[in-house]
């Protein structure tokens, strides 16, 4: 069986995996406000699929298996040294591109000072909710055509994604506001937006530094080191 149709076969009838529509980038402030909630409970959707039988945490291989068996070692070892492929030796980016050392490594510990409030929270994730990547008709649907990332993790992840995309949106206030609508508890929700926030953006602000692209960097460290206040006022 191949890894879109093991997917396919955890997911709820619920969520399109062959969307027609607008690509979600192309929607404007207003249009997304209007449709936010869609966003959000097409979402939600991914995250109470059927995971019985997969272990582990991370990105899932071809045959829908995990790495690593705990969030702490999957977490950790993605910035680990030495990697092999594209990230072998990749610290010595510190030296030769716009990656900051010691921003870096302020919010890796920022990440690793909240492992223990993930840790056990199991979900699939679409791990690619990038607005380039959605697809919606903004009234009923929203899609999910490319699930090359997906994988077992924390489902803040996925919002975490949104916000890094697009952090003028204001995704983790709306979501705050969309729970409490809801009446849905996620327990420790600050500390967990938090801790996938800075896993994600510093993972993400590595591969930008890879290409030289400063004027991303810049615009995801601004994010990042802006976040925490955001979350806290929640």
């Amino acid at each position: 069986m191949s890894k879109d149709h093991m997917i396919r076969s955890m997911l709820s009838g619920n969520v399109n995996m062959t969307p027609n529509g607008r690509i979600a980038d192309q929607l404007n402030l207003e249009e997304f406000a209007e449709c936010h909630e869609l966003f959000f409970d097409k979402i939600m959707e991914i995250h109470v699929s059927d995971i019985q039988g997969i272990e582990g945490y991370g990105e899932f291989d071809e045959e829908c298996k995990t790495e690593y068996g705990s969030c702490k070692e999957f977490l950790i070892e993605t910035f680990a040294e030495p990697q092999e492929g594209y990230w072998y030796n990749w610290q010595e980016m510190f030296e030769t591109t716009i990656l900051d050392r010691e921003f870096f490594e302020t919010y890796l510990q920022e990440m690793k000072d909240r492992i223990p409030y993930c840790e056990g929270k199991r979900y699939l994730v679409y791990n690619n909710t990038f607005f380039v990547n959605l697809i919606t008709d903004g009234k009923t649907t929203v899609g999910f055509p490319d699930w090359s990332r997906s994988g077992i993790g924390d489902f803040l992840l996925d919002f975490v994604i949104m916000d890094l995309n697009k952090p003028y949106l204001r995704i983790p206030e709306l979501l705050f506001d969309y729970c409490k609508k809801r009446e849905i508890v996620i327990p420790d929700f600050q500390e967990r937006f938090l801790c996938m926030a800075y896993y994600k953006g510093i993972d993400v602000l590595r591969w930008h530094a890879s290409i030289d692209d400063t004027e991303s960097c810049r615009s995801i460290m601004k994010s990042i080191s802006e976040l925490k206040d955001r979350i806290y006022a929640l």
